[in-house]
């Protein structure tokens, strides 16, 4: 089993994602590239203490690579704006990949390199690669938020749209 730690925007929408995924056997919320011990959710979203929103996924590459990972990670969010997710705005809603070796490193250097010279995007791809610092698991209430809250305002209008373009694109991979 390994690790991967991203941030695309708010981490319910990340999170809905990645748990839908085969061969992705845990999907925890959290904090990551800040500079505030144990951040509380409260100070996240104030965006004085650094931290993204980040999801950190065990998974096993016998049945999902890292490369399909970062795959469903560039096409599910917006990766071309600068600390923002739709109306989500601040930095801790950036887009970011946290490494945890230089293997991935190399993965997401190259497939950002690789979009880029492609021009998929209409405007340049701001995602930022860094070594993972320390993570901090999210309160429990932001644990599996959208399974647990589908009928709430936001996850029906910005999360459950997420889902469904997930299921377009990658119906292959889902459990």
């Amino acid at each position: 089993m390994e690790k991967a730690t991203f941030g695309g925007g708010c981490f319910w929408c990340v999170e809905a994602v990645f748990q839908r995924l085969n061969g992705v056997t845990s999907v925890i919320s959290g904090y990551a590239g800040g500079t505030v011990k144990d951040p509380t959710y409260r100070e996240i979203c104030g965006g004085r203490t650094g931290h993204a929103e980040v999801v950190q996924l065990t998974f096993d590459p016998e049945v999902i690579s890292y490369e399909e990972l970062l795959e469903v990670f560039w096409k599910t969010h917006d990766p071309t704006t600068l600390n923002r997710q739709g109306a989500d705005v601040g930095t801790q809603y950036r887009s970011v990949i946290f490494y945890h070796n230089d293997h991935q490193k190399k993965l997401a250097e190259h497939y950002k390199a690789k979009l880029d010279a492609a021009a998929i995007f209409d405007k340049p791809i701001v995602t930022e690669i860094t070594e993972l610092p320390t993570f901090y698991k999210a309160e429990e209430n932001h644990q599996n938020y959208f399974n647990d809250n589908p009928n709430q305002p936001y996850c029906s209008v910005v999360i459950g749209p997420k889902v469904e373009k997930l299921k377009n694109l990658f119906a292959a991979k889902l459990k």
